[in-house]
């Protein structure tokens, strides 16, 4: 019987099929934040990944912001405050593709990865992304929710990848 189990569990485990990220895709996205206190706060925008190091977030609610990453640099540019941030990041952050390549089956369309301490459930619907879910530094809860996603081949345009700075804004470098 034991011989059985184990046969069924590693056939189960073989099935299951990693998580392949397209080389780039488009979506939009709801993020639902809950602090400690059980204090919610939800955005919501459009998502573009490409070439596996960049995303931007482009926030249009509660506030409109923008968000891009390459992997080695991140720009927040915040358009109610008329402010830009810049801040190198060294291993720090949100690596979305190394994220999902460290991603293990857990069952259904749920596999768990492990990244800089941080555990999280990353779901799919029809082998697409769907949700990923984890815990930040400051022990909210962090709820991303993609809908519309549209996987594509090759890069996407450069241009549309990077921030738009107005010349006026104030600039942070962190």
């Amino acid at each position: 019987m034991k011989k059985v189990l184990l046969i069924l569990m590693i056939g189960m485990f073989s099935y299951a099929k990693p998580i392949t990220l397209p080389d780039n895709f488009k979506a939009n996205f709801t993020q639902k934040i809950t602090n400690p206190k059980n204090k919610t706060i939800n955005y919501g925008g459009k998502i573009q990944f490409s070439n596996k190091t960049k995303l931007k977030w482009i926030y249009t609610k509660p506030t409109k912001k923008e968000v891009c990453t390459n992997g080695k640099e991140l720009t927040v540019v915040d358009h109610d405050l008329e402010q830009v941030s810049n801040y190198l990041l060294i291993n720090k952050g949100f690596n979305f593709t190394k994220i999902v390549k460290n991603a293990k089956f857990y069952k259904k369309n749920i596999y768990v990865a492990k990244n800089e301490n941080t555990s999280y459930t990353i779901q799919l619907n029809n082998s697409k992304l769907h949700s990923i879910a984890y815990f930040d530094e400051l022990d909210n809860k962090v709820q991303i929710v993609f809908k519309n996603v549209k996987y594509g081949k090759g890069d996407l345009d450069k241009k549309s990848m990077i921030c738009k700075v107005p010349k006026d804004y104030d600039m942070i470098r962190g």
